[in-house]
């Protein structure tokens, strides 16, 4: 991690590079078992290389089904099959450029509540940067 001044320190020097992505016509069973094995709560959403979305837990806890509506395991695994990532994603994405401050990034996720914000340089998706980032950004000073 960079040190730099409180006031300094950019996005770019605490945010998640080449984050897993998926493209807006993967499928929710896809997006569910990649937040599971990377142990991440965020998928930024593309459609030919360009950001379009975002798909979080919260957007599959739909999943919750099976506990109110008795939908067993395999059943809900079989409905996630048939839903596309670009119906659940949350969209327009809200991003941070690169070069802002992690202050700044903290005042947007709290303003909007979000967990995550999709971070870009010169109109490019180059990473994210979640609420994790900053508390161990927080963490380290």
């Amino acid at each position: 991690m960079v040190t730099r001044p409180d006031d300094e320190t950019k996005v770019q020097d605490i945010m998640t590079k080449n984050p897993h992505t998926l493209e807006a016509d993967n499928v929710l069973d896809l997006a569910d078992d990649l937040m599971t094995m990377a142990r991440v709560r965020h998928i930024p959403i593309l459609e030919r290389g360009k950001l379009v979305g975002i798909v979080s837990q919260r957007d599959l806890f739909f999943s919750a089904l099976d506990k109110i509506l008795g939908i067993r395991q395999k059943e809900q695994k079989d409905l996630m099959k048939t839903i596309r990532a670009r119906e659940v994603m949350s969209h327009p994405v809200i991003t941070i450029s690169a070069g802002a401050s992690v202050k700044e990034a903290a005042r947007l996720m709290g303003e909007n509540k979000i967990g995550c914000l999709p971070v870009v340089k010169d109109k490019q998706f180059v990473g994210v940067v979640t609420e994790t980032d900053i508390l161990r950004y927080v963490a380290a000073r």
